[in-house]
């Protein structure tokens, strides 16, 4: 999947040489939490919630009233933040806000603002990944880490005529010789999948029924 595929194209902007008072309006009124910095068609920073909140006075300050709310965004701003390209796979993006502890990522092509990445969009669409937002139900088997298992087990859920809606593979972390496959599947009663695979000699982990 990429990046083009789920960012946001209608994006809110503030220039450099607006002040908190304007960040502070654009994040109440469009209710949200980070926005692209641009001058002259160039993105220079990133504002969040969280520069806005440092940037504002605590019930303690004795400064002029209003004079806080007066500063420059070029001055609470971050400056040259990291960009992703449309065409970046959503993978690799994810893997960079975990790893860069990021909230949020503009989407330059050209040198131009073409969209917006917020990790509550890269949340989402695991959510759609995964077939979580949808009715079903949840499998999860341990399998020999050897090529033809998935198959295997699919062959099950092909006989019972049930629809697939997402699979995961991870590691099974007590034992590398093992897989783990974690399926969603569009039924609310999987009971009779779950004693076929079973009955084929899968080692369901979840649900855990109790066994005859």
């Amino acid at each position: 999947m990429l990046v083009e595929e789920i960012m946001k194209k209608d994006v809110f902007t503030l220039r450099s040489d607006q002040t908190v008072q304007d960040v502070l309006d654009l994040f109440e009124e469009k209710r949200i939490r980070h926005a692209p910095i641009v001058d002259d068609g160039k993105v220079v920073g990133i504002v969040t919630d969280r520069d806005l909140k440092d940037a504002m006075p605590s019930m303690f300050t004795v400064s002029p009233k209003g004079e806080p709310y007066k500063k420059k965004v070029s001055e609470i701003m971050t400056k040259n933040p990291m960009i992703a390209h449309p065409l970046d796979f959503v993978e690799e993006i994810a893997l960079l806000f975990y790893e860069q502890k990021i909230g949020c990522l503009p989407v330059v092509s050209q040198n131009e603002l073409v969209g917006f990445l917020t990790e509550t969009d890269l949340l989402y669409t695991y959510i759609e990944l995964t077939g979580a937002h949808q009715p079903g139900s949840q499998i999860e088997i341990k399998v020999p880490n050897r090529s033809g298992a998935l198959y295997e087990v699919s062959k099950v859920f092909y006989e019972h005529k049930v629809n697939v809606l997402s699979v995961l593979v991870y590691p099974d972390r007590e034992d590398n010789s093992n897989k783990i496959l974690a399926f969603r599947i569009k039924t609310m009663n999987p009971i009779s999948i779950i004693e076929d695979l079973r009955k084929e000699g899968f080692d369901v982990l979840w649900p855990n029924l109790m066994q005859e």
